[in-house]
């Protein structure tokens, strides 16, 4: 049986969706789905030596979860808008859920609620998934608000918010109510935010942030080590810091690293920093420019826009996936507090792998090219 190659002249669903969605953001996603492989072969196996299991056990997870992230994208990407707005609506629905049943059931770590697991059943992170159905949903809502004064859609939006950021605090994950708040700041300020509500929102953060460093002891703590890195434990981010050193322009070669052995969360939240010491600047560069790449091009795709959901949608979740991946970067160049957050596509984790798959998904389908302003046809 030989491949069928296919055609402008294929209506079959798979042929509409190849001439309809931006293959250079898909071949951006891939491209960084290749790069998390690769560093995962390299962060994986020291990590799962640490916890005594087998050479492979994070790398065979991470490749357990991957075809399901990738065919949840795929699928997610055939959708029309209209159903990316009801999939977010139950999407929100359950995983809101879930992040509240996580309050009362999940699992405790390191004084974090944030991990589910019922009976044998490992849920994962919740709070994942609530980000990228939060963007839609809440777009839909300030959308609607627009087009018809009478519906209250951005208090309902603002409820939504509270909601949500209650939860997250309550976990607490102070670092996933701020990118959730900032990614619903972004979408208010593209639907016509007035500019009195903007500088309230601006004052309601900051006084937040503050708020956030007298109230949550971790959240204190990590500020004052970034401050000042005498104060505290910040063995980490100094490893992270030897690993870009001695990878230098080129890095030391694939599996020379040797910071990773020593760095507790290589696999993780400090993954850039084995990138830096393996492959060396060149890759990081890399790796900045295709996240930079994927949101440069998901915005400039909006700017001939019709349909304010869509606008909004996208806004919100090319915003959304920039901010993870800047946050984590961030934290590993010790440009800023840590926070323990993914690298998208890249760092080790179902839940997230799985989540970011829902979120690109519905941004190849936002952006796809569609016959009409409503996208009821593909």
């Amino acid at each position: 049986m030989t491949a069928r190659t296919i055609t402008r002249t294929d209506i079959s669903t798979v042929g509409r969706w190849w001439w309809t969605v931006d293959k250079w953001m898909l071949t951006a996603t891939v491209l960084l789905v290749g790069i998390g492989i690769l560093l995962n072969l390299a962060a994986g196996p020291p990590a799962a030596g640490r916890i005594g299991a087998d050479t492979f056990h994070f790398v065979r997870k991470q490749m357990m979860f991957l075809p399901l992230a990738l065919m949840v994208m795929f699928w997610i990407s055939l959708l029309a808008p209209i159903s990316i707005r009801r999939f977010a609506v139950i999407g929100f629905g359950i995983s809101a859920f879930l992040v509240l049943l996580t309050l009362a059931l999940g699992s405790d770590v390191n004084g974090a609620k944030r991990w589910l697991n019922i009976g044998p059943i490992a849920l994962g992170q919740p709070s994942e998934f609530v980000k990228p159905f939060f963007a839609v949903v809440s777009a839909w809502m300030f959308s609607e608000h627009k087009i018809r004064e009478d519906f209250p859609g951005n208090y309902i939006a603002l409820g939504l918010l509270l909601l949500v950021a209650g939860a997250l605090l309550s976990q607490p994950d102070v670092g996933m109510t701020l990118v959730v708040s900032a990614v619903w700041c972004a979408q208010f300020f593209i639907a016509g935010l007035p500019m009195l509500y903007v500088i309230g929102i601006v004052v309601i953060g900051l006084a937040g942030i503050v708020g956030a460093y007298f109230v949550f002891p971790h959240v204190a703590s990590r500020v004052d080590r970034f401050l000042d890195p005498t104060v505290g434990d910040s063995y980490q981010v100094t490893q992270a810091m030897r690993a870009f050193q001695h990878g230098g322009l080129f890095g030391r070669g694939p599996g020379e690293g040797r910071v990773k052995e020593a760095l507790p969360d290589a696999h993780t939240d400090f993954i850039f920093a084995v990138a830096g010491e393996e492959f060396g600047v060149l890759l990081c560069l890399l790796i900045v420019a295709l996240f930079a790449f994927l949101v440069i091009r998901a915005l400039t795709k909006m700017k001939r826009e019709e349909n304010l959901f869509v606008l909004l949608a996208v806004g919100g979740l090319a915003v959304q996936f920039g901010l993870q991946a800047l946050i984590n970067m961030a934290s590993s160049l010790h440009m800023m507090p840590t926070k323990g957050m993914t690298l998208p596509f890249i760092s080790y984790g179902g839940s997230s792998l799985v989540a970011l798959g829902v979120g690109m998904g519905m941004l190849l389908a936002l952006t796809r090219r569609r016959r009409d302003p409503e996208g009821r046809a593909a």
